[in-house]
């Protein structure tokens, strides 16, 4: 058997969109592997991974077959009471089968299955040679990949992410023959565009990474994610900094570049009275430069940009970047600068023509009503109501900013800094940033206690509007993002520990919302009646339709909140039973529900667990199918005949007795814990005593000694949903 040899092909293109670039390489890879696995040929992938760079895509594997293996082939025919005849002769049926299998019916084969016994074709090939699939293997794959709007180029019908202009197939040392987007493979690839602008020769497929990197081009995405790091530390380090390096401005670069080189620049110092984060926005997302730190967190006037080239005159490179920069940099003191003249306070009076919604009103309105809101929760977890209300009063004041209106992921951050140039109280002008944490998944929830309310407040009101204007989230569909406000309400209650009732505020919350729709279709009528009575038609006063309201929309807001935690928990390991069974006793308080699930979790790890949770789910089934009045008041201990029932009656009452203080103080491990114990009396309970005894008093008795067991079994999570 022939030894399996290193596969290489490379697809080079002129520069591809950065952003595609990664997935592009993944589909690339994908498909040439996937097509070799189905079609049978050895695939030795080794840490073998996609490679490409903004002019390449590439796949190389350490070792690929020669050949396809022996391919078998089994088609089933007729059965034989259809393929012959009275007297054992084929039937047109049976001939056309082995016609289409091209033999003679007597060289077909039989076989069995449940209907009996039937004619089948049964045929082995020699397998292909790999080179003669790779053509067909690579035109599915091009085929396949994820591009939106395909490129033609000159005079070809033939389409690609970007204009195709060499391709290099080789299979060891050999060079595999494919046509493909107008080019014939061979074994030259294409260097560093301005470094090593030449071809380069590979005589077999395994040089490929070491010959590339010898032409100035790191092909390995890692690799040069590892080295851009490193160069970008090391610079800012040298210029006395920490290099602020986040995910997705890393990841771009990476793909912007070939042979990646660190250029150290600097800017004006009179740019650093803007706001950091609006000058880190302009580097990272507009230029995708790396910005350099003080130690404490502070921009500094320099920065890293990443060239794709080692250049002679650095200088040179830093000025150009450093002139791309500074006209943005120009903008951003400008809008600064003219809106500290207007003020924070000045600024809110535009929000009342705003639009928020139609049938909500104007961003004025919901000020007011996350106002209201702050000002509710604020007393109940130890913060001052007055600045809450501050807070809200200024926290969207903001949107009416030049800063905002150029940069709008910098809501909150710009009313931050104008707050504390207006000299609010600090807790407050902090509370405006924090309000719109967590801004995205990994996002922390707000830090101050004040923050935390004014994230409370304006998520609340975001998701009663939304649900009493009709504007829940369909399939895809969520234009004011209330999964995700539903999520982040959740996990600032829960993180910040706060014992807040759901149930009350939403309740404030959704009445807020159903007052901002009565009052908006009314002034809608009444500007509709002013506009008709200009028209010279009377309209009698007070005819105004009111607002209908579905009383379901409350349950529909918890039950929407509750389900976004299903992925919150499980995210954390948490169970899906575990989930459940706290969910199903919907608790009034996300801390609450939260300190239950710990609760169960550490319940479940018992040994005990399993067997209470069947039998809690044989108490509820029992329970059900008792007929009306059928259980009795309480227990009376005169009716305990048997010594079973007796033993549990006692193990539940002093049970009931140990708990009622944990349960008051909410101590559900301590609750669980103790309620493990009464395993040995629940199980002889079951295995020695009739519940449904004829004698209705005994029934009657016995059902309600169930029924105690039960709530309190019950009373932490529905723990029968840890049976299985």
């Amino acid at each position: 058997m022939s030894e399996n040899k290193p596969l290489l092909i490379e697809l080079g293109v002129e520069e591809l969109p950065v952003k595609a670039l990664p997935g592009l390489s993944q589909a690339f890879f994908d498909g040439i592997v996937n097509g070799l696995e189905k079609r049978g040929v050895v695939v030795e992938r080794g840490a073998a991974k996609p490679l490409s760079t903004p002019r390449r895509l590439a796949v190389l594997l350490p070792g690929v077959g020669a050949q396809q293996p022996e391919q078998h082939s089994e088609v089933l025919g007729p059965y034989l009471n259809i393929g012959l005849d009275a007297d054992g002769n084929p039937t047109k049926a049976l001939a056309g089968f082995a016609a289409k299998a091209g033999v003679e019916w007597t060289a077909l084969e039989r076989t069995s299955d449940a209907k009996g016994e039937r004619f089948v074709a049964r045929s082995v090939k020699p397998g292909q040679a790999t080179a003669a699939l790779i053509p067909e293997i690579l035109a599915e794959t091009i085929a396949a990949m994820p591009i939106p709007k395909p490129m033609r180029w000159g005079a070809h019908t033939h389409a690609f992410a970007r204009p195709v202009h060499w391709l290099v197939v080789l299979h060891g040392k050999d060079i595999v023959p494919v046509q493909l987007l107008g080019l014939c493979s061979d074994r030259f690839s294409r260097g560093h565009r301005f470094m090593h602008d030449k071809q380069v020769w590979l005589s077999e497929a395994g040089e490929y990474v070491d010959a590339l990197a010898g032409a100035k081009v790191l092909v390995d995405v890692e690799l040069r994610r590892e080295r851009i790091v490193a160069q970008v530390t090391e610079t800012a380090t040298a210029a006395g900094g920490v290099a602020r390096i986040t995910e997705d401005n890393l990841a771009q670069v990476v793909h912007l570049c070939e042979w990646p080189a660190p250029v150290l620049c600097r800017f004006e110092s009179e740019f650093l009275a803007v706001p950091q984060e609006a000058l880190i926005e302009t580097m990272e997302i507009n230029q995708k430069f790396f910005p350099v730190l003080s130690a404490e967190g502070k921009l500094t006037e320099k920065f890293i940009g990443i060239a794709n080239i080692e250049s002679k005159d650095v200088a040179e490179v830093a000025k150009g970047y450093e002139r791309v920069i500074r006209p943005r940099f120009a903008d951003a003191k400008f809008f600064f600068d003219e809106d500290l003249k207007q003020g924070l306070e000045a600024m809110g009076a535009g929000l009342a023509t705003v639009t928020y919604q139609a049938k909500l009103g104007s961003v004025a309105d919901k000020v007011a009503r996350v106002a209201a809101l702050a000002q509710a929760i604020a007393p109940q977890v130890g913060v001052d109501a007055a600045k809450a209300a501050r807070a809200a009063q200024l926290a969207k004041n903001d949107l009416q900013s030049y800063m905002v209106g150029e940069f709008p992921e910098l809501q909150g951050i710009a009313g931050r800094h104008y707050a504390v140039a207006a000299g609010e109280d600090a807790d407050v002008a902090l509370a405006i940033d924090q309000a719109y944490q967590p801004r995205f998944a990994a996002d922390d929830i707000a830090a101050s206690a004040l923050g935390k309310v004014l994230a409370i407040a304006e998520r609340a009101d975001t998701l009663a509007g939304g649900f009493a204007a009709g504007l829940k989230p369909t399939g895809n569909k969520d234009p004011f993002a209330l999964r995700r406000n539903a999520l982040g309400l959740a996990r600032t209650l829960i993180e910040s520990g706060y014992d807040l009732d759901l149930r009350k505020l939403l309740e404030q919350a959704i009445n807020e919302a159903k007052f901002a729709i009565v009052n908006s279709q009314a002034n809608s009528q009444l500007k509709a009646a002013a506009e008709a009575k200009k028209q010279g038609v009377q309209v009698k006063g007070g005819a105004f339709a009111a607002a209908s309201f579905d009383p379901s929309i409350f349950d529909e807001l918890y039950d929407f909140i509750i389900d976004r935690l299903k992925g919150y928990y499980a995210d954390k390991g948490v169970p899906a039973t575990h989930f459940n069974a706290v969910a199903e006793l919907k608790p009034a308080s996300l801390y609450d529900f939260d300190r239950r699930i710990e609760a169960i979790g550490i319940f479940a790890a018992l040994p005990e667990a399993e067997a209470l949770a069947a039998a809690n789910k044989r108490i509820g089934n029992i329970l059900r199918k008792a007929e009306d009045g059928a259980i009795a008041a309480g227990i009376d201990a005169a009716l305990l005949r048997e010594p079973a029932e007796a033993a549990l009656a006692e193990a539940v009452t002093a049970a009931v007795a140990d708990t009622a203080g944990a349960l008051e103080s909410k101590d559900y491990v301590a609750v669980l814990t103790r309620l493990a114990g009464l395993r040995a009396q629940v199980d002889a309970f079951f295995d020695g005593v009739m519940v449904n005894a004829e004698d209705p008093a005994l029934r009657g008795n016995r059902l309600a000694l169930l029924k105690a067991l039960g709530d309190r079994l019950g009373a932490v999570a529905a723990i029968e949903h840890l049976s299985n």
